[in-house]
């Protein structure tokens, strides 16, 4: 008896994921709900618990939803498999592979060299320093990327600042820096959050609404139009992170000089490849070879910048995710990184699961599901459900739904019943489909919210408190510089649709 409840007990949400799902299947259906509809509905429902409590791992969530899809009867096998192919899926896996070569360059000992030979030795100052290179570097690269590169930085800095204290512990061990280790990996994990929000390549959800939009309902935005919309809320978004941190985590110590000598001594004894003898040209100048950018970075930065030209001047033509694959077999072609590389470097299992949630997506919206949930929640809500409040409203539902599942299966799953929201409500579709990929970026108080948050609690200098104490007074002035920007900038673009 004992081990039987030992196991229902640890697969309790798999149990209750299976449970819901059959349990919809099994009521009535509503009237105005296609049979495939509510078919539709108790998948949806499956993989939310899945996704949620990671009750089995996320590759196989996405598996079981496209078996799901072909067993349940909404669609055709061949129907389900182009379902689970995109331009967006596309744009996820060759952003993925760039970021890979990248990071394969070790770029992160530059930034961290650069880093804090422009913003000096005061903690406000590297923590301005932190939100502002992370949010600029991740708004093109994304913030995956730049969290696993930013964060060995942050890590290095503590160390030599628990190293550089003159009392340590009694133990003798280094005293843990609390506070200014969460203020400082909170730096990097909200300026890659927010950083996401400015440009498609920003983050995988904005590949996923620009592909609803023109899937569902024939817009297009291109790369530098969402630019153009989306852009100054991470410039207005730097100060408000940095103020906050600030004023949330108080630092040990205020000013890190001693910490930084012998961090930069570090940074300089790690050859960037120098002469390529390795020798660094160390005569104590600090200008070492250490600390300069090989041929192949350049090369490697230089490929990323044609691809990011490319996606400004082509992506409306050639489509986001063609040309960061050709970008990904342009550093294959060079030489800058091996496909060996690439396959144990991509994690392809993330690839499956935007693929999935994107074609559960397409099947809410297929099946009268999406439409249907629409209407009910505008029901639930009531009559004063327009303009801001409706923004309002789908902007907390988005930020709730990334705190559960993350940032990007939430706008997949979110965004074809935000959008239809907005169609039968008679609000901007435009607006609307920024307001849904955005919020999801604001799950600031959840260590799963966004991928920054979980790779820099990776680290073990991190408690869930921590996000909670930053994140939910970050939440409010997010949510109300959005809307403004709803109020008073997007109409001047053109929110017709």
């Amino acid at each position: 008896m004992m081990p039987l409840l030992t196991w229902l007990i640890a697969r309790r949400w798999l149990l209750l994921g299976a449970l819901l799902g059959a349990g919809l299947l099994a009521l009535p259906r509503p009237p105005d709900l296609s049979p495939e509809g509510q078919r539709a509905l108790a998948l949806l429902g499956t993989a939310l618990v899945f996704l949620a409590t990671e009750a089995i791992p996320l590759p196989a969530t996405a598996l079981l939803i496209a078996v799901g899809q072909v067993v349940l009867g909404l669609g055709e096998p061949n129907a389900v498999a182009r379902s689970f192919m995109s331009d967006a899926v596309f744009f996820i896996m060759g952003s993925l592979m760039i970021s890979v070569a990248l990071v394969k360059r070790k770029l992160d000992v530059w930034i961290a060299f650069e880093l804090l030979r422009l913003t000096g030795p005061d903690v406000r100052r590297i923590a301005f320093g932190l939100v502002t290179v992370s949010a600029i570097l991740a708004s093109f690269v994304g913030q995956p990327t730049v969290a696993a590169m930013m964060l060995p930085v942050v890590l290095g800095i503590l160390s030599a600042a628990e190293r550089a204290l003159a009392h340590p512990h009694p133990s003798g061990a280094r005293p843990p820096l609390r506070e200014l280790a969460a203020l400082l990996l909170l730096a990097i994990a909200y300026g890659c959050a927010i950083a996401s929000l400015g440009t498609p390549s920003g983050g995988a959800r904005n590949a996923i609404m620009i592909d609803y939009w023109r899937r569902m309902f024939g817009i297009q935005i291109d790369y530098a139009r969402w630019m153009l919309y989306a852009y100054p809320l991470v410039l207005l978004q730097i100060p408000v992170v940095a103020l906050v941190l600030l004023g949330t985590f108080r630092p040990e110590v205020r000013h890190l000089k001693r910490a930084l000598v012998l961090l930069r001594q570090e940074v300089q004894g790690r050859s960037r490849g120098g002469n390529g003898n390795g020798n660094g040209n160390g005569n104590g100048n600090g200008g070492g070879e250490g600390e300069r950018l090989s041929r192949q970075d350049w090369a490697a930065l230089g490929v990323f910048g044609l691809v990011l030209i490319a996606w400004v001047a082509l992506g409306g033509r050639l489509g986001l995710g063609t040309i960061a694959l050709a970008g990904a077999a342009l550093y294959l072609i060079v030489g800058l990184v091996r496909w060996e590389d690439l396959n144990a470097g991509v994690n392809w299992g993330v690839v499956w699961v935007y693929a999935a949630a994107i074609s559960l997506g397409y099947r809410l919206k297929e099946t009268g599901a999406a439409p249907w949930l629409a209407r009910h929640a505008l029901a639930l809500v009531g009559e004063p459900a327009h303009g801001l409040v409706l923004l309002l409203l789908i902007s907390l539902l988005v930020i709730a739904l990334a705190g559960l599942m993350g940032s990007g299966p939430a706008v997949a799953v979110a965004g074809p019943i935000t959008l239809q929201m907005a169609a039968l409500s008679g609000e901007s579709l435009i607006a609307t489909g920024f307001i849904t990929a955005i919020s999801s970026a604001y799950a600031f108080h959840t260590l799963i919210g966004t991928p920054s948050s979980m790779i820099v609690y990776g680290s073990g200098r991190l408690r869930p408190w921590d996000f909670v104490r930053a994140g939910s007074k970050l939440l409010i002035p997010s949510v109300i510089i959005t809307l403004a920007m709803a109020a008073l900038y997007w109409p001047r673009l053109g929110l017709d649709r």
